[in-house]
């Protein structure tokens, strides 16, 4: 870790990692170590801890370090370690295991707001994403004193989460470079301003797929309507409420993407007019007629929107079907009404979807291939959707 008042939660994600059975070397900086001393890192980790190249220099650990580790996760990254790190300046232990390491790295800046959007510190990050290094957004919010904006940690939980990702799978940084918009999460349709039309999804399956793509090294924004999970760490968070509002968020974020992802839930219907106080239950016998008119179709609309192969769009589509043919028949003519690149296509009525952690897909593409996804995890439905999206790319 390098030196900054952050060091502080870096110990949640210490012990996180102890806990979850892994074996952690620590490798603090001398600035790290003027934040959490030396006690706490070998307590939590239960080894010694050396900071300098001189420490075990019969073991050359400044080499063995970065060999020898399955990841190297750096929390917190300051603008200094970030610089370094670009550029190779190996002057202390941790810039070194930098150097040797051949595993995946994931970087967790922390500095105040100025030092993140400074142009060289935005220039570095892209350099060290450009290699395939794993680096995360940082969260916008209090810092230092008074000061707040985007350059706080995230939180110990969000980056725990993508270092378990990082671990999951094959390393991998086919997204390297590529700018990916996901949607995520329900949308809500206002009745009167405390009732609402909307449906069960959760958002998980969406925000696997953009944690999935910020570990294989895509920058990544979130659309985010509404939520039963948080968001990942690394991701530029857009929220949103309604299928308009989760329109006009979209249209403005693909402009410049590689990669659409619509896999939000978004609500067929809205009420006609939306009342400016809560409908009142007048007596026992009281209904309530609703006129609902279409919201507007959000992913026929990118694609409308799209010029010559970018975006690659790819679309959700939640159905009930009575057999597997009738779901890959459903799934073709919505893809064909849709003009998109990949639609995923899964029965939400035959097994439990809505919140599940797992999941189980068909992936559609428009040149009439179909890709079976058996039921598993939705992180890793997420690698199997975005394995076919960098197929995609890989021709374009």
């Amino acid at each position: 870790m390098a030196g900054g008042i952050a060091a502080y939660k870096a110990v949640e994600v210490l012990r996180g990692l102890t806990e979850s059975g892994h074996d952690v070397t620590v490798v603090p900086t001398a600035a790290a170590l003027r934040f959490v001393g030396t006690a706490t890192w070998e307590a939590l980790s239960g080894k010694a801890v050396h900071d300098t190249v001189w420490d075990q220099a019969q073991l050359v650990a400044h080499v063995r370090l970065g060999q020898q580790a399955d990841l190297v996760v750096v929390v917190p990254a300051t603008a200094d370690l970030l610089a370094r790190a670009t550029h190779g300046v190996a002057g202390d232990l941790l810039t070194n295991v930098l150097l040797t390491a051949r595993c995946p790295v994931l970087l967790a800046p922390a500095m105040h707001t100025e030092m993140w959007l400074h142009p060289a510190t935005q220039r570095n990050v892209l350099d060290l994403r450009g290699r395939g290094v794993v680096v995360l957004e940082p969260g916008a919010g209090r810092l230092t004193g008074a000061d707040s904006g985007p350059g706080r940690l995230p939180e110990p939980r969000q980056i725990l989460e993508a270092i378990a990702d990082l671990l999951r799978r094959r390393p991998s940084n086919d997204l390297a470079g590529r700018s990916v918009v996901v949607s995520a999460g329900g949308t809500r349709e206002p009745l009167d301003p405390v009732r609402f039309i909307g449906n069960n999804s959760s958002g998980r399956q969406g925000v696997e797929l953009a944690r999935t793509a910020v570990s294989r090294g895509a920058s990544v924004t979130l659309v985010a309507a509404n939520l039963d999970v948080d968001p990942p760490a690394g991701v530029t968070l857009v929220r949103v409420g309604t299928a308009a509002e989760l329109h006009a968020a979209m249209v403005e974020q693909a402009s410049a993407a590689d990669v659409v992802v619509m896999a939000a839930a978004v609500a067929d219907f809205r009420p006609d007019a939306q009342a400016g106080s809560k409908i009142k239950k007048e007596s026992a016998e009281a209904t309530l007629r609703i006129e609902l008119v279409q919201t507007v179709d959000v992913l026929a609309g990118l694609v409308r929107a799209r010029t010559g192969v970018r975006p690659v769009i790819v679309g959700f589509a939640a159905e009930t079907a009575a057999d597997a043919s009738e779901l890959l028949a459903i799934g073709r003519g919505k893809l064909a009404r849709k003009g998109c690149d990949l639609l995923v296509v899964n029965d939400v009525g035959r097994a439990v979807v809505f919140g599940a952690a797992d999941n189980e897909v068909l992936i559609l593409a428009s040149d009439g291939s179909v890709t079976q996804l058996p039921r598993r995890s939705k992180a890793a439905v997420a690698d199997g959707c975005w394995d076919a999206v960098v197929r995609l790319l890989a021709d374009r």
